[in-house]
């Protein structure tokens, strides 16, 4: 059997392996702390990137701020914490209190943190992620990360906050390192966020104008240039009121960047009635418009393009040339095998125009209704502004001031995940605030059938104690973050109760809508220090150390502990069984059978054996007796020799 690490993925050794499979003669062995570990031999890498890499003072673009390294370094290091379950806060698929069926995930904690726990399980999972950081306006907050600490001790006291019980820091603009201090937050958070988007998946980040520069320099260098897809501007219908600027602020934007710039699909909106009014021509295949196919507009002249200056034959066999309107040589939009595949799929038009009187053929491109969506514009000034969702999160707690000065509107995240075109997707939003995202999601699945999932993490940020919401009972951000789902969830259930909403479209759709979600918190590991350290442990200390699991912690914390070291997804059915009068975890059908009691006989684990999970985890200190721990692994090479067996 082997020990499970227990900790999340260490960064700067996965960037060794990624440089070995590239470069392995770079990789070498060097010995730290008595302990042999690969490492960069840097003058052999350097040979290898000879043309490119710049070496002394030699000036080069480039991005940086202070403390950028320890920003990285605070994406690398691994950390020892873990998510623990909390039943009574969540809800169930069908609404129900403490249920904790739902696909859906809301997680407490520093999303620093977090993001790096959901490494393992949901790399390169996420299909969207829509962030809404702090703005770095000087009266906002941004959370303060101590990279002075060292990278033992980071690991050591992960999942801490200071005395107050809080990690956040007001950055004025009196503070030298306002620009800084913002790009140390956001930094470490956008890399670990890049590595569990999908091949396939997009980010959006809404920004003030405050950052919007420094935000696109870094996400540039994160992403990379090639994968930045645009900037959306979004009038927010409120303005910024009396400042010291000449210009009143009354937008906000949106960055958006894909993960990989070849593989990433961004759909178009759906049209609306003014929409599909131009489509005002009909033949056997439906509604469509024309457009010329001589091109107009930019680099239109034939020796912009010269293989799309050629002859086309008209219907009654004269022969028509693009020329532009005073008569000079312009250009097709299409060369000539274009030109064909157009008309081998029904996509020319002719007709016949006055020139002088005298008539002359014209061809056009058809486009048919039936084949497009509406492309998606840069300027989003047609969804719903900052005072709408204003009034749209007051509706939902109508019983007292909830105190969300600034949310977003729930329209502006539909469309986000409208336009990255997956309708069973993981959204992701580490920056969850009044959960509009979550709101978003399941609602858009109530409209369209979707089975889309949804992350929320957020800091549990105290309220004001002087605050409505705070007297109301809501202590924390992440209180009325979790109460806003539950209500957003009774609101998409139709008026009767009882039957799951569906969309009215989409008749023959089976699957319920999941208004609910399971929620966890960030917390220190499971494991005694000696788990991690067995070799600092005394002699005289084991007598204390009978067990390595903390005594607080129960048999669901280190299910879940185990499923983030496994990489098994946190929203995964979990039966619990009895077998032999054990307690066992059957978790995603079989695939991880999990047992943490003590007392275990041959009983249990044969049947466990005999089940043939994938993985099957154990306490260390579990076994009955001499006898089963040393029986443990035939058993299971009887019954189930592939599976792999772990303990903790």
């Amino acid at each position: 059997m082997e020990n499970l690490k227990m900790h999340s993925l260490d960064g700067v050794q996965r960037n060794i392996e990624l440089i070995g499979k590239l470069f392995p003669n770079a990789i070498t062995e060097v010995k730290r702390d008595g302990k042999v570990e690969h490492a960069i031999d840097f003058d052999v890498l350097r040979q290898e990137l000879s043309d490119s890499i710049v070496e002394g003072r030699e000036e080069r673009y480039q991005f940086t701020w202070p403390d950028k390294k320890k920003a990285m370094l605070a994406a690398n290091a691994p950390i020892t914490a873990t998510l623990r379950p909390v039943e009574a806060d969540s809800v169930g698929k069908d609404g129900t209190p403490g249920g904790f069926d739902s696909e859906n995930l809301y997680i407490e904690g520093d999303n620093l943190e977090v993001l790096k726990l959901l490494q393992e399980t949901y790399l390169g999972k996420v299909k969207m992620i829509y962030i809404d950081p702090p703005y770095n306006t000087g009266n906002d907050f941004v959370y303060e990360d101590d990279f002075a600490q060292s990278a033992e001790y980071y690991m050591g006291n992960s999942g801490q906050y200071d005395e107050e019980g809080n990690r956040m820091v007001t950055n004025t603009e009196s503070n030298g390192r306002f620009h800084t201090d913002w790009l140390n937050m956001i930094y470490p958070r956008l890399k670990l966020a890049k590595d569990l988007l999908a091949d396939d998946g997009v980010i959006f980040i809404s920004i003030g104008d405050n950052e919007l520069f420094t935000l696109k320099q870094a996400c540039d260098e994160i992403f990379g240039v090639k994968s930045f897809i645009s900037v959306v501007t979004r009038p927010t219908g409120t303005h910024t009121g009396l400042t010291n600027r000449a210009i009143v602020g009354e937008s906000d934007y949106l960055l958006v960047y894909s993960k990989n710039s070849e593989s990433v699909s961004i759909d178009g909106l759906p049209m609306s009635d003014k929409d599909t009014r131009i489509y005002d021509m009909n033949d056997e295949f439906g509604r469509f418009l024309i457009r010329p196919l001589r091109r107009t507009g930019g680099e239109n002249r034939r020796e912009d393009r010269p293989n799309m200056y050629f002859p086309i034959e008209a219907p009654d066999g004269t022969i028509v040339y693009p020329i532009g309107p005073t008569g000079y040589e312009s250009r097709w939009i299409c060369n000539p095998e274009g030109y064909d595949y157009f008309k081998k799929a029904n996509r020319i038009y002719w007709k016949q125009v006055s020139d002088g009187g005298t008539l002359k053929w014209q061809v056009y491109q058809k486009f048919y209704l039936e084949d497009k969506k509406r492309a998606v514009s840069n300027l989003w000034d047609d969804i719903d502004g900052n005072k709408k969702a204003t009034r749209d999160l007051k509706g939902l707690f109508s019983d007292f001031d909830i105190g969300f000065d600034f949310p977003k509107p729930i329209q502006l995240i539909e469309r986000c995940v409208q336009i990255s075109n997956d309708s069973a997707a993981i959204i992701l939003d580490f920056f969850s605030g009044s959960a509009t995202t979550a709101h978003a999601v399941m609602k858009l699945n109530a409209e369209d059938g979707g089975h889309r999932k949804f992350i929320m993490v957020q800091l549990p940020e105290k309220t004001d104690e002087e605050s409505e919401a705070y007297k109301a009972g809501y202590k924390n951000i992440c209180e009325i973050g979790k109460e806003r789902i539950r209500r957003a969830g009774k609101q998409i259930l139709p008026a009767g109760g009882g039957q799951l909403s569906f969309s009215e479209t989409q008749p023959d759709q089976s699957t319920p809508i999941d208004i609910g979600f399971r929620c966890l918190r960030l917390d220190s590991s499971n494991m005694e220090n000696v788990y991690y350290t067995p070799e600092e442990t005394r002699q005289q200390d084991l007598f204390s150390l009978v067990d390595n699991v903390k005594p607080d912690r129960t048999p669901e914390d280190l299910l879940f502990q185990v499923m983030l070291d496994l990489g098994v997804l946190l929203s995964s059915p979990i039966e619990v069984k009895e077998i032999a009068g054990k307690k066992v975890f059957n978790v995603a059908d079989g695939f991880l059978l999990a047992c943490f009691d003590h007392d275990v006989t041959e009983e249990t684990v044969k049947a466990i054996a005999q089940m043939k999970p994938y993985y099957a985890v154990f306490r260390d200190s579990s076994m009955a007796n001499d006898s089963v721990a040393t029986n443990f692994d035939q058993i299971f090479e009887t019954y189930s020799p592939e599976t792999v067996r772990k303990v903790l």
